[in-house]
């Protein structure tokens, strides 16, 4: 058991889960937040030295009461995986609602920042990492998508003007980029878009796979892995920087 702390949003499925499960593993104090509080039972369950927080992390307040608990319960911060964000509609641009529109940008977009502003103290005296999660979406135009894509554009700006800011203080920031990620949201993702489109969930499904050149879903495990690989010495000099994770995209417009 070493001593580090790292924070993961949005933890308790997906990403998330596979990366508290693999940074727990190695011996990290792992503290998970998520608004899914059966979600987080279970991981809990499953993980019973982790901790926990139920949080909306679109509300400044909540955020707040959240580093409370990471001061009192850890008293330090070792890693942020800011990982929290949804799918946002999907529709053509003038068939987007504001509502749609403002979910998305508040989950996507403002939580990042909300959970950044109070754990960048933490981090500069640990002088450790920072890992946004973008998408293959915040590298390439994608149809129907437009406020998921506005996010995930604006995570990598951020990114590489935290890694600046920070750099001095000796934090590293850095972005991943997955495509199509295995699991229950890219399914609804499909859905959905099968839907839009008036094609089946099949035919869309293909069209995902087809999309890279390896024809691949991304396993949320590959992804645990290179957060990992970037918090680690062996990354000591990588900054700044959006990382696909996509089997190598070559369009999003099939």
């Amino acid at each position: 058991m070493n001593n580090k702390v790292i924070l993961i949003t949005a933890g308790a499925t997906g990403i998330g889960r596979a990366v508290a499960r693999h940074f727990s593993t190695e011996g990290y104090r792992v503290h998970v937040c998520d608004v899914n509080q059966s979600a987080l039972n279970q991981l809990c369950t499953e993980l019973p030295q982790i901790g926990s927080s139920c949080v909306d992390l679109t509300q400044p307040a909540q955020v707040d009461d959240l580093f409370d608990t990471i001061h009192s319960d850890y008293g330090e911060l070792d890693i942020l995986v800011n990982n929290v964000g949804i799918a946002g509609p999907t529709a053509a641009v003038e068939n987007i609602t504001l509502e749609d529109w403002q979910r998305t940008i508040d989950v996507d977009l403002n939580s990042i920042f909300y959970v950044a502003r109070r754990a960048v103290p933490l981090l500069k005296q640990s002088r450790g990492c920072m890992i946004n999660m973008s998408s293959n979406a915040g590298l390439f135009g994608c149809p129907l998508r437009s406020p998921y894509v506005a996010a995930k554009w604006a995570i990598i700006g951020l990114t590489k003007t935290w890694a600046i800011e920070l750099g001095p203080f000796g934090v590293r920031v850095n972005a991943l980029c997955p495509g199509s990620v295995e699991g229950p949201r890219i399914d609804q993702v499909i859905e959905t878009d099968a839907k839009t489109r008036g094609l089946s969930p099949d035919r869309v499904r293909q069209a995902y796979l087809e999309q890279n050149s390896l024809g691949v879903f991304i396993k949320p495990e590959n992804i645990a892995q290179t957060v990992w690989f970037l918090c680690s010495e062996a990354a000591q000099h990588i900054s700044g920087q959006a990382i696909p994770i996509d089997g190598h995209t070559e369009t999003l417009t099939s």
